[in-house]
């Protein structure tokens, strides 16, 4: 699909680092950082607000039909709202959340809800967006593609210094099982490992590897 402004796709597991790039490198560059998976995050939140079973597809389908989810632009990134009530970093990242998000993640309506509003967030200008399928199917002809990965062991140490439960191999294996946008390395990226490298010196290999 053809967008107005260049977007930087960023595209990885959890815990390989891809926020912290993504965020870094945004500003390096003056683009808007986008976080896709706190959309996610903001529906999985109203979905259990709700009271509905995550892991009952047709229940989060009928909820999510009635959820709004905003994502305005604050000093150049984007905060996730829910009918109005912008999210908490505490609340999108809850244990509750963080055991449910991928399998409200994986019903088909919400994806395709989310990357329509994913995509109508590239006529606002220049962004580095990050997530699970950004250069897979949110703007898979973006010339500008990474893909972030790290080693299980490192991810889940990671997760773990963060004071987080969930279990990232779990993840993983939703992530990519699922029938709608599974998480996969997009044509065309450059991959970039992410196991034992700084922050910076990541960052450094994502600007070098656009060639902007």
């Amino acid at each position: 699909m053809s967008v107005p402004h260049p977007v930087i796709t960023i595209d990885g597991p959890a815990a390989s680092g891809k926020s912290s790039i993504a965020r870094l490198v945004a500003q390096r560059l003056g683009f808007t950082y986008v976080n896709t998976g706190n959309m996610y995050r903001a529906m999985t939140w109203a979905v259990l607000q709700a009271g509905v079973d995550p892991q009952d597809a047709e229940a989060v389908r009928a909820a999510a039909a009635g959820i709004g989810i905003e994502s305005p632009v604050v000093e150049g990134k984007t905060q996730v709202c829910v009918s109005g009530r912008t999210l908490t970093d505490a609340e999108l990242n809850s244990d509750p959340v963080n055991r449910a998000v991928s399998f409200i993640a994986r019903v088909a309506e919400v994806r395709e809800r989310l990357v329509a509003d994913q995509r109508a967030l590239g006529s606002i200008g220049p962004l580095v967006m990050e997530g699970r399928d950004i250069g897979s199917v949110v703007f898979p002809d973006s010339p500008h593609k990474i893909y972030v990965d790290a080693s299980a062991e490192v991810r889940a140490s990671r997760r773990s210094a963060q004071g987080l439960a969930d279990q990232v191999a779990e993840r993983d294996r939703l992530d990519k099982e699922r029938k709608t946008s599974p998480l996969v390395i997009p044509e065309g990226a450059v991959v970039i490992d992410n196991s034992h490298i700084t922050l910076d010196q990541a960052v450094e290999q994502v600007i070098a590897a656009l060639k902007l």
